[in-house]
C-alpha cells in the first residue's frame, strides 16, 4: 500500500505499515516512508 510522503513530496510505499482506527471510528493505515523515515498515514483499511 502506498501513501503521499509530505517530506518526500511523492508516494512511497508503507514501511512497517499497521491498521488504527481513527477517533471517528474510520479505519487508516500507519507506517513510516522507507526513504526518509517520516511518518505516512492514509485514510482506508489495508488491503492485504
Amino acid at each position: 500500500m502506498q501513501a503521499y510522503c509530505v517530506k518526500c513530496r511523492t508516494k512511497r510505499e508503507i514501511k512497517n505499515a499497521c491498521s488504527i482506527t481513527m477517533k471517528n471510528g474510520k479505519p487508516a493505515t500507519q507506517g513510516l516512508c522507507p526513504v526518509c523515515g517520516t511518518k505516512v498515514f492514509r485514510i482506508g483499511k489495508a488491503k492485504a
